[in-house]
């Protein structure tokens, strides 16, 4: 079975990402909020069409500044709607807007979408797992389903399988102790 550590590195599109992103914890409200987007954007696409649009989402959503799409009304989801430069599905592009109204709620029971994440890593005594995320997910915000959640999850370090253990990529990951390393 083929892995993204298998072909990525040194591809003009995905190696960046590989080397730099994928599973690399993130913090900043608005990465989180980006790579929220991007995923659900993927679903039903190939992960280039959406590295390749990446400057046009970051443009069409204002940078991912959360407040910014909370506060998006009727005029920027017809802009949007009509954005070449993004994924033009009703469904993706009310779940962003939603889902940045979701985030501003996170900060109010939380203090920010990363403590929410790190408040939901443990469950009943043990890590949380893919079914439980997706359940929590499910239960938090729109258009999050198995995959995409996985992937969200994996890509900042909350589950782990972003990177083979061979990978460079891995190695550096692992200094920086993503959330599915940490002892319990």
């Amino acid at each position: 079975m083929s892995t993204y550590c298998d072909f990525a590195p040194g591809h003009p599109i995905h190696g960046p990402y590989h080397d730099k992103e994928y599973g690399f914890p993130q913090r900043d409200e608005a990465d989180l909020f980006e790579r929220l987007v991007l995923e659900i954007n993927q679903a039903g696409l190939s992960w280039e069409t959406i590295l390749k649009k990446r400057d046009g989402f970051r443009r069409a959503y204002g940078g991912f500044v959360v407040d910014t799409v909370a506060g998006y009304g009727a005029r920027d989801r017809a802009r949007l709607l009509e954005d070449p430069g993004i994924i033009r599905n009703k469904l993706k592009v009310d779940a962003a807007i939603h889902n940045a109204q979701v985030i501003q709620a996170l900060r109010k029971s939380h203090g920010s979408f990363a403590e929410w994440l790190d408040a939901h890593v443990m469950i009943d005594g043990g890590r949380r797992d893919k079914a439980a995320w997706v359940k929590l997910f499910k239960q938090t915000f729109r258009f999050t389903g198995g995959e995409i959640t996985n992937e969200f999850l994996m890509s900042l370090g909350y589950l782990p399988g972003a990177h083979r253990s061979d990978c460079p990529a891995y190695k550096r990951i692992a200094k920086l102790k993503p959330a599915w390393m940490r002892k319990l």
